[in-house]
């Protein structure tokens, strides 16, 4: 069957779903089977739904069509009290509404969120929460609600004791926070992950890395504040002295105090020249070199 007839099949298995929900409601069928034509509507609404799918009736994978169905039929789950059921059904839904409507997809994954905290499964609330956090990030470009989702999600995940994932969601925030020039929050939460890591033996050699964000962050904000956080994190972290990190921060910081932008600009090429900095390490050290007088050219080469 071609997709205009898989289509056409899942509009039909979508309106004989209505009928069915419709005739569950008189009083006869309430008293006599009226749950079992909720139950065939409810896979028939996820059959439709699946159809749309195959279908093609979407941009990539994502179908605004398959979205209702599967929205529906988490609907009638719910109204069958099969909460785990029914929240799988809103988890596909928010998936294929992801790209044409962003917004119900959200509100979609939402309300598998409360369905799951109410059972108590904090992880898979969790896991979506990132989801909705990704959405915010690339589709409807809203920073600040991202970064709340990304921190509901590490609640949950510290809840459960999954220390890893939490701090993968921590860690988003830090690098926002910071991009929003929320400062302090970006050096808590930094700091906070690199104490956590620091002590262990797989983790540990990215605690360098943490450290030093922390400390441009600190930077950003006062020199002095960055000079007196970089003493803590050697005495902390010893091994933090000899990273190529923390020798980068150290000519800054000189360079900073003597206003010299060409020892600035050479200590950050070199550093380049070995590791890449990534857009938010350009844009940090950027902000720092903005700091040193009669700078404004806004370039680090």
């Amino acid at each position: 069957m071609d997709s205009t007839g898989k289509e056409r099949e899942a509009v039909q298995l979508m309106a004989e779903a209505e009928k069915r929900v419709k005739g569950s409601h008189s009083f006869l069928r309430g008293l006599f089977g009226g749950n079992t034509r909720v139950e065939e509507a409810c896979e028939m609404y996820t059959r439709a739904a699946n159809m749309f799918k195959i279908a093609k009736n979407w941009s990539g994978e994502y179908s605004p069509a398959a979205g209702n169905a599967f929205c529906q039929a988490a609907k009638l789950h719910m109204q069958l009290q099969s909460k785990h059921d029914s929240a799988t059904s809103f988890v596909d839904a928010g998936n294929a509404y992801k790209k044409a409507d962003p917004q119900e997809a959200i509100n979609c994954l939402n309300a598998a969120i409360d369905i799951y905290t109410d059972m108590g499964r904090f992880t898979i609330a969790a896991k979506h929460h990132i989801t909705i956090a990704e959405i915010y990030e690339a589709e409807l470009v809203d920073i600040e609600k991202a970064i709340a989702h990304y921190e509901q999600a590490a609640d949950y995940y510290k809840g459960e004791e999954s220390n890893s994932s939490a701090n993968k969601c921590l860690l988003k925030v830090a690098a926002y926070a910071a991009q929003l020039e929320q400062y302090q929050k970006a050096i808590e939460i930094y700091e906070q992950v690199g104490t956590n890591t620091m002590d262990n033996p797989l983790l540990k050699y990215s605690a360098k890395e943490y450290f030093f964000k922390a400390a441009l962050c600190h930077f950003i904000v006062d020199e002095l504040n960055a000079k007196l956080a970089l003493e803590k994190y050697e005495e902390m972290f010893p091994a933090f002295t000899d990273s190529r990190e923390c020798k980068l921060l150290k000519k800054l910081l000189e360079a900073h105090e003597e206003q010299n932008c060409e020892a600035y600009t050479e200590a950050v090429k070199e550093f380049d020249s070995i590791s890449r900095l990534d857009q938010w390490l350009t844009t940090m050290l950027l902000r720092i070199k903005k700091s040193i007088q009669g700078e404004g050219d806004g370039d680090l080469k």
